[in-house]
């Protein structure tokens, strides 16, 4: 289970991410499951609904990905 500080981090860094940033971690992320939003998904909903289920997955996945933890160093 991820640590509160680690979900405070996760929350801050997402909460920062545009778009095609978010866009690129949905394609980049290895889950343990498929994650196939289509383009159109990900061009038309809004902002504030991906950088939510973003969070959902890596809190489900219990995993930060390591992109996400090197862009905050």
């Amino acid at each position: 289970m991820l640590a509160s500080a680690q979900v405070d981090a996760l929350l801050c860094l997402v909460a920062a991410m545009d778009r095609p940033a978010i866009v690129a971690q949905f394609h980049a992320y290895r889950a343990s499951f498929p994650v196939d939003f289509t383009d159109e998904f990900l061009r038309t909903v809004s902002l504030d609904r991906l950088q939510h289920l973003f969070v959902a997955l890596c809190l489900q996945q219990q995993r930060i990905p390591s992109q996400l933890t090197h862009a905050a160093a």
